[in-house]
């Protein structure tokens, strides 16, 4: 799995680092996603596959 982030279209709310917090972060100027782990490991593909789906600005893409 490969985490893809498109910047433009994440709006900040902190989902996915609520519900993946190993694996996103955000920027402290604008709350921006910051991907921590662009491949995470097995057992955190349930969490990021949760993360993308509740994303309000679908910023998350996963290859």
């Amino acid at each position: 799995m490969k985490v893809i982030v498109d910047e433009d279209k994440c709006c900040g709310a902190g989902q996915c680092v609520l519900i993946a917090p190993e694996v996103f972060d955000q920027r402290d100027d604008d709350g921006i996603v910051v991907v921590l782990q662009a491949e995470p490991g097995a057992d955190q593909h349930d969490a990021v596959r949760e993360a993308a789906a509740v994303c309000p600005g679908a910023a998350i893409g996963l290859g």
